[in-house]
């Protein structure tokens, strides 16, 4: 169920603009995350990269274990945004869809967390178990 982008969604995707800004950093940082809680709080965090390419953790899971450590369970709307790379013509930062991992550790710590994804050419807010429509279970 596709739901409208709010002034509070606007506010949580320029904070992980604005963190990804501060921290950007050509093959280290150049994906960042913010997450509100249910009560409101704002938390962020970037992606880490290794120089070996498989050792990577995306910046989804960076600040759901942010907002753990500091108290909070309940997860209202998560939103990923992608820095340009340094050769890249176009120079805006631009939400960007989880990863399907990150779409699985979504779904197991806030199965009813709203995600905020690119949708031809604007924003959607979407369910989280509608980008994991057949999610793996034990």
């Amino acid at each position: 169920m596709e739901v409208e982008i709010s002034i509070e969604d606007q506010t949580l995707i320029a904070s992980a603009k604005e963190i990804i800004r501060k921290r950007y950093a050509w093959e280290r940082h150049h994906v960042s995350a913010a997450l509100r809680t249910k009560t409101g709080e704002i938390f962020t965090a970037v992606h880490l990269e290794a120089n070996l390419p498989r050792v990577s953790v995306c910046a989804e899971a960076m600040v759901i274990g942010k907002a753990i450590s500091e108290g909070y369970q309940e997860f209202d709307t998560i939103v990923a945004v992608r820095h340009p790379d340094p050769d890249s013509e176009d120079r805006e930062i631009k939400v960007v869809s989880p990863c399907g991992m990150c779409r699985e550790l979504i779904a197991d710590y806030a199965k009813d967390c709203k995600v905020i994804v690119p949708a031809e050419g604007t924003l959607a807010k979407v369910d989280i178990l509608e980008l994991l429509p057949l999610r793996y279970a034990r």
